[in-house]
């Protein structure tokens, strides 16, 4: 697992989310396997099956929030002006031939990996987009690079700050 690129908040959802499966989740879990073993015949007993997958499932999951967290880099949230991480972002997709009234507009958050969520339009640092957009000021004209060459420009048209910090750590 590369390292990943933590902001002191993450890590804290992090633990929680390891306390809360070793003290509350696990303890259930046992006693449901133990009370599904008690049924009698496991070569049929699907609750027993059930119980076993979430134990592994609970344990996969703890492990690697454990790695995660021992291999992290902890970064800041910079001050500076710009376009920062946990930032709202208003952007155009710049359009070559059109007016910019006509260009198609968007806003996204910008967070950590463990966060992002392109549904809930949440990028990464690490994606394509954060990387374009960190450190940009309003006005400015970036260009997204991508894997394969090409690219698309964005103009911020506003950035907003001291957005909550309600995002949710992702899944596996």
């Amino acid at each position: 697992m590369a390292s990943e690129k933590l902001t002191k908040e993450d890590v804290e959802k992090i633990k929680a989310e390891i306390n809360e499966r070793k003290s509350v989740l696990r303890p259930k879990i046992l006693e449901d396997v133990k009370s599904a073993r008690a049924q009698g015949d496991l070569s049929e007993n699907f609750e027993y099956y059930a119980a076993r997958k979430m134990n592994r499932e609970n344990n996969a999951r703890i492990s690697y929030l454990e790695k995660m967290l021992k291999d992290a880099t902890i970064i800041e949230t910079k001050s500076t002006s710009g376009v920062n991480l946990n930032n709202m972002v208003k952007v155009k997709f710049v359009e070559e031939g059109l007016d910019e009234s006509a260009w198609e507009e968007e806003t996204y958050k910008i967070v950590t990996s463990i966060r992002a969520d392109s549904m809930k339009k949440k990028v990464s640092i690490e994606a394509p987009l954060g990387k374009a957009l960190i450190s940009h000021e309003i006005g400015e004209i970036v260009k997204v690079e991508l894997e394969n060459g090409r690219g698309y420009e964005l103009k911020i048209i506003d950035i907003i700050t001291n957005v909550e910090d309600d995002d949710e750590l992702k899944a596996f």
